[in-house]
């Protein structure tokens, strides 16, 4: 039987590698424009009703029989089983230092962790990184494109779209595990269980989208701000952020923008109730 961690052959390998040989350049400029806004919306309204009809539920039940500790037992595993993910993109972007420490992360919570249900790592001060191949395309200066709202999968974009092949293909351990395989489709249960945390952690944040008064806008500048924070490492230029922000247009009015919160408030005040008011 394949082992989970078992190394992929050579040719699989090489298109992969093939990103190291790229010639370093500039990080392009974050797109703040959403030309595919109308089919953007429509696989947006698509995954809520998915969501709110399968998903949430799931999600809802998983954490009314479950605890907190125990929840966070579960999101620490997926966590550290899928570090691997990290490394490889960290060694794509030639920066072994970063690889290294979350090497040393994903052994140390396997070992002392008790196979990565506890996070023992960041006691002995161990970062947490996430790292994946759409940042290693940014890091080497692959143009963003246009931003997607995917079908079951969520907000992207035209560069970030490939980590989803490209990882679950050469390094997620869960994918690989799946891939080789064969119980009669309870190999996928380990990637439900997954999305079950993920999803479940999520409602925790979710009085925020429904704040929103354009939930889907919401989403797209979030998406994209937490990937410009990515790609920098948690510290992107002053002048990328203004930018994201529409800080650098000349026609950007904040009081017209403060004043159309007001109204969406002022006629969803069922949405607003407990969230903290505008000054």
């Amino acid at each position: 039987m394949p082992s989970l961690f078992r190394l992929p052959s050579l040719s699989r390998w090489l298109p992969v590698l093939a990103v190291a040989l790229l010639a370093g350049c500039t990080i392009a400029k974050p797109r703040t424009d959403d030309p595919l806004e109308k089919y953007n919306r429509g696989a947006y309204k698509f995954n809520d009703a998915v969501d709110k009809a399968v998903v949430r539920p799931v999600a809802v039940g998983y954490r009314k029989v479950t605890t907190p500790p125990l929840r966070r037992s579960f999101s620490d595993f997926f966590t550290n089983i899928r570090m691997p993910i990290t490394v490889a993109n960290d060694l794509l972007q030639a920066r072994p230092k970063q690889a290294l420490q979350s090497t040393s992360r994903f052994l140390v919570n396997l070992t002392l962790g008790i196979g990565g249900f506890f996070d023992p790592a960041s006691q002995l001060g161990l970062p947490l990184e996430d790292n994946d191949f759409g940042i290693t395309l940014a890091r080497w200066g692959a143009p963003e494109g246009d931003f997607l709202m995917l079908p079951f999968f969520g907000p992207s974009t035209a560069r970030d779209i490939w980590h989803l092949p490209v990882d679950s293909y050469f390094f997620d351990p869960l994918s690989l595990y799946a891939s080789n395989h064969d119980y009669n489709g309870l190999e996928y249960l380990p990637q439900a269980m997954y999305l079950v945390t993920l999803r479940s952690r999520a409602i925790d944040a979710e009085s925020f989208l429904k704040s929103a008064y354009d939930p889907y806008v919401f989403l797209r500048d979030a998406y994209r701000q937490q990937r410009l924070y990515a790609i920098y490492d948690g510290n992107p230029p002053a002048e990328l952020i203004q930018q994201m922000q529409g800080l650098d247009d000349k026609n950007f009015d904040p009081d017209e923008l403060l004043d159309q919160q007001h109204q969406w408030e002022n006629k969803h005040p069922d949405k607003t109730t407990n969230q903290p008011q505008s000054h």
